[in-house]
């Protein structure tokens, strides 16, 4: 295809930037930045949008850098921001969030705070790599050819020791088959496993001064520093409830993170989680307190009265049932950590009919030169909206 000139406007769920060609139609530009002149190849087209991606830039933001990683130059999809100064990153996703509560959510100036990010460089301390007869690395940008690495820089020192291990051994015949292999290691105590390693199966890790127990199986944020960014955002959502006297619904529990954290110090706690290795975990964290938990799916759960409820769901957010099932609780205020942008814009407009009132969005940046995205956003059950409901309704 011919290349086209554009003008980047703003930054978008996804991680591409918004451009429109002479006729206005949108075009998503992977690799460009606000207010950006850029020569682009369209890689899809339809009646109301394309994709492009970025050619040559004719006029560049000073938040443009030149990506560092060679893997990156080879065509290695694990990191699309790299093109992002990583000062500037927490402050364009932040910009995401608010575009996305204000479009999609349908909120008036929603308040979004940019709450703080991991350092860009060797801070991942669990990673999923490819793998495929000897190659081990990373998917590449636009196909399933893996892309072949003997360490990467946004992973931990120790991390990439085993990437260097595993490279070596596959290239030699010594490990089994498998399309991919599974790495974490543990800042606290140095322990680390690989789904086809001998390492141990469970690890401990340290997270706002305590100690949790991990199993390869269970989910855990991308460092133990992204996780204590979470914790404290959590804390600080919830911070006018009086734990002591609370019982707290920990939905979407894991491991319990925020249950052997933010509540620790709760009335009581119920951990709702469907992962049978995860509530492994957390009946071991959460041992010693006035906690119960769940293996079920949230949906599935027969809602309780809570005081608070913080909910952590996997990328596709809350659907109508779940949230319905929270809903239901009566918690005066609910804690959303989410993963993805634009779930969280739908679930806001979804706990907004319910009559919960978005309270603000603090935006973490627990994975640097990615367009990921995590949120912890606070909504309070809004009484006049209720009551008004409620008359309408009669």
């Amino acid at each position: 295809m011919d290349a086209v000139e554009l003008l980047a406007s703003h930054l978008v769920v996804g991680g591409a930037a918004l451009a429109r060609e002479s006729d206005g139609r949108v075009v998503f530009v992977s690799g460009a930045l606000p207010g950006e002149t850029v020569s682009v190849e369209l890689r899809t087209t339809k009646k109301d949008f394309a994709t492009a991606d970025v050619r040559a830039v004719v006029h560049a933001s000073p938040d443009r850098v030149e990506p560092p990683c060679e893997a990156w130059h080879r065509g290695c999809g694990g990191c699309d921001w790299q093109h992002i100064d990583p000062a500037a990153q927490l402050r364009h996703k932040a910009a995401i969030v608010r575009e996305a509560l204000t479009r999609t959510a349908r909120l008036v100036d929603p308040v979004v705070v940019a709450a703080g990010s991991v350092p860009p460089w060797a801070y991942r301390t669990t990673v999923r790599l490819a793998t495929a007869g000897t190659s081990i690395g990373f998917r590449s940008r636009r196909s399933h050819h893996i892309v072949p690495i003997q360490a990467c820089p946004v992973s931990a020192t120790a991390v990439n020791a085993e990437i260097s291990r595993e490279a070596s051994a596959r290239r030699e015949g010594r490990v089994p088959g498998g399309d991919e292999v599974v790495i974490r290691a543990s800042i606290a105590t140095g322990e680390i496993n690989s789904s086809i390693g001998d390492g141990p199966r469970v690890l401990q890790e340290d997270v706002a001064g305590h100690r949790l127990r991990v199993s390869l199986g269970s989910f855990f944020q991308s460092s133990p520093q992204a996780a204590e960014l979470l914790v404290a955002a959590v804390a600080a959502a919830c911070s006018d409830v009086d734990l002591a006297a609370a019982h707290v619904v920990d939905a979407y529990g894991g491991a319990g993170l925020f249950g052997a954290t933010v509540a620790a110090t709760a009335r009581d706690v119920t951990l709702i989680e469907g992962s049978a290795a995860a509530c492994a975990d957390a009946r071991v964290n959460l041992a010693g307190r006035a906690a119960r938990i769940v293996e079920a799916r949230v949906e599935d759960w027969t809602p309780e009265p809570a005081d608070l409820v913080i909910a952590d769901p996997a990328r596709h957010g809350l659907d109508r049932r779940a949230a319905a099932v929270l809903v239901a609780t009566g918690a005066p205020v609910i804690v959303l950590v989410s993963c993805d942008t634009g779930s969280l814009a739908r679930d806001a407009r979804i706990l907004g009919g319910h009559g919960y009132r978005h309270n603000g969005t603090q935006v973490i940046d627990a994975f640097p030169n990615t367009a990921h995205i995590e949120t912890v956003t606070r909504f309070v059950l809004d009484q006049t909206s209720i009551a008004d409901a409620q008359s309408g309704a009669t």
